[in-house]
């Protein structure tokens, strides 16, 4: 695809195919990226080809993360001059284009062969007992699967026989054995049994009922793991967070300069006291920082900095007499958080992340909402899944915190460029003038 995108943008520009020879080298090392970024992404994954969302989103990430790198060897190589830009500019852009149609396709056709039954793999449970029960009522409740069973047999002679001729007539993909694991000897008898069988064996784990969803499987120091918990972002995609805050947070800043100007004057001549309002929360890991935003409250207030750290303050609620006739156009439209681009820049927020809340009211809801502390598993962020869902402003009662939570934890298992990109697009026509919705 970027090859063929390469090829027909430069026909379009220059009406030929005679390529220079630094062109052809520029596209070989697209190509070749593009298949890492790709693989890295997952995205040659057999279980995600049929998500055209994320399929859409991935490609969007990777195809950027490319471009980055081959505009910086340009610019290293000082060879960018002698690209034209139009051609590059359609090439990218075909490419995209490109893949997007070409996933698109594949989804869809896939999801065809699913519902027609085509794709479907057919699995035997070789066990009994409780370890067998879970898995079959496993496999009967995921409806989007495309795994059937084809029968549970007992991990005795008789069994084995049956399994064996099933399987030697083509009629059986896989074998999972559900046998408890401390059953050793049992284990390893079946596993010898079964090692002549051309199909893949597998070992149910016995947390398959277990309250925490396992995440899949890694290997450490040569062991194999379940996973239960992940670092959110790791890898490339701490990379691309890291760099979509320092771009985007540094243009963003430029392009609101002015407004903010204004409005630390109109804080200034609205009531008497400092422009900014420094409090400390938490952040990634539980690590406190300091915020900043424009102060909001009357002096009295506004001092109140690094008292919230001793004493209880309530937090502000609509027609509060605290809050200043500027204020409280601030916080309507959320413009008293344009500040926090600083601590973006200082790498101590994001631009997209769960709100960062006061230490003490982080430490009163952490009591008595579960996962509460999940949230700072990410850096905070100025906007947030659940600022754009109207879940805005005081949360006065554990209800209305831990819906808000469940969109931040709902936020940091779905992450993603496209969907921080989303937000972001929200908060320019929600974020800044929808009212809580409480």
């Amino acid at each position: 695809m970027v090859v063929g995108a390469a090829l027909t943008a430069f026909v379009l520009r220059h009406g030929s195919l005679d390529l220079p020879s630094h062109y052809l080298l520029a596209i070989v090392i697209a190509a070749l990226l593009a298949a890492n970024a790709l693989h890295v992404a997952r995205l040659y994954d057999q279980r995600n080809l049929g998500n055209i969302q994320m399929q859409l989103g991935g490609l969007t990430g990777a195809w950027f993360v490319v471009i980055l790198i081959l505009i910086t060897l340009a610019f290293f190589s000082k060879t960018s001059d002698s690209f034209s830009r139009s051609w590059a500019v359609m090439w990218f852009a075909g490419s995209l284009i490109g893949f997007a149609l070409l996933r698109a396709a594949v989804a869809w056709q896939l999801g065809q062969w699913r519902r027609a039954g085509r794709l479907a793999t057919r699995i035997a449970i070789l066990g009994e007992g409780a370890p067998a029960a879970a898995l079959e009522r496993h496999i009967a409740t995921q409806e989007a699967s495309t795994s059937v069973l084809a029968g549970i047999f007992a991990p005795d002679p008789a069994g084995l026989d049956a399994l064996s001729a099933l399987t030697r007539s083509g009629r059986i993909d896989e074998i999972v054995l559900a046998l408890p694991w401390s059953e050793s000897e049992r284990l390893a008898a079946a596993l010898a049994a079964l090692r002549t069988l051309s199909v893949n064996v597998r070992l149910a784990p016995e947390a398959i009922d277990s309250p925490i969803p396992p995440r899949g499987f890694s290997t450490v120091a040569g062991v194999p793991m379940l996973n239960v918990y992940e670092r959110p972002l790791s890898g490339w995609s701490l990379v691309l967070k890291a760099v979509e805050d320092r771009v985007l947070g540094a243009l963003i800043l430029l392009l609101v300069l002015p407004l903010m100007g204004l409005i630390a004057l109109l804080v200034r001549l609205d009531s008497p006291g400092p422009i900014i309002f420094r409090q400390r929360r938490y952040g990634f890991n539980n690590n406190e920082f300091t915020v900043f935003k424009f102060r909001t409250m009357t002096d009295r207030s506004g001092r109140r900095d690094e008292a919230e750290n001793q004493e209880a303050v309530p937090q502000a609620r609509r027609e509060d007499p605290r809050v200043t006739r500027v204020g409280a156009f601030l916080r309507r439209t959320s413009l008293d958080e344009l500040p926090q681009l600083i601590n973006v820049l200082r790498g101590e927020m994001s631009l997209v992340g769960p709100r960062p809340h006061a230490v003490l009211h982080n430490q009163q809801y952490a009591e008595v909402i579960d996962g509460y502390l999940g949230r700072h598993r990410v850096k905070p962020g100025i906007t947030g899944w659940a600022q754009v869902n109207g879940l805005r402003g005081e949360t006065d009662t554990p209800e209305k915190m831990h819906l808000r939570v469940e969109y931040d934890l709902y936020y940091i298992d779905h992450w993603s460029l496209l969907f921080d990109l989303r937000i972001l697009f929200l908060t320019l026509f929600v974020g800044f003038v929808n009212r809580n919705a409480y």
